[in-house]
């Protein structure tokens, strides 16, 4: 007999967890060595591991009893491994990025940086009076979004939306006053 077979997958898609129990414990040695082979971190395949069955048994229900639980297992392990490569690789860029922005304002003699403060309050200025208004009660005055929200009478939900339009526009002026 073929493991799984279909009976254990459609007792799984209906919430058996003594037959997810058996598919983990026949899959969790085979799925670690695929993580490691990857990771190269035995700790991490673990994670992903876990983290891995623990989203099957939240989809479960998505299970297709007819096809193969093990391509799909695997598919899943090499999805969510890819996924971590990917974040990794965005985490070290922003962290650059932000190494690179601090350092540039650390070589800035003070008429450079005088010049880029100008230029940020100019951009300032350009933004819509109630963005403006917004962006000057959080960060002037460290208003929460709650307190600008009753402040102004809008939602807090709309206070956060301009506060990030706003911070948007000023970085991308700011890349501007950088180049």
């Amino acid at each position: 007999m073929n493991f799984p077979n279909e009976q254990i997958l459609y007792r799984v898609t209906q919430g058996d967890e003594a037959a997810f129990s058996m598919l983990y414990t026949h899959f969790r040695s085979p799925a670690l060595k695929f993580c490691t082979t990857l990771l190269k971190d035995e700790e991490e395949a673990e994670n992903v591991t876990q983290d891995v069955f623990a989203k099957i048994w939240d989809r479960r229900v998505q299970i297709k009893p007819e096809h193969s639980f093990q391509a799909y297992l695997f598919v899943s392990l090499r999805n969510q491994i890819f996924d971590q490569f990917k974040k990794f690789e965005k985490d070290q860029q922003l962290r650059q990025q932000y190494v690179d922005r601090m350092t540039f304002l650390n070589d800035e003699d003070g008429d450079d940086k005088e010049a880029r403060i100008k230029f940020l309050l100019g951009a300032v200025e350009l933004l819509s009076e109630r963005r403006k208004q917004i962006l000057k009660l959080n960060i002037e005055e460290g208003k929460s979004y709650k307190e600008i929200a009753s402040f102004m009478n809008i939602s807090t939900n709309t206070v956060k939306n301009q506060l990030i339009k706003a911070k948007e526009i000023l970085r991308r002026q700011s890349r501007l006053a950088i180049s």
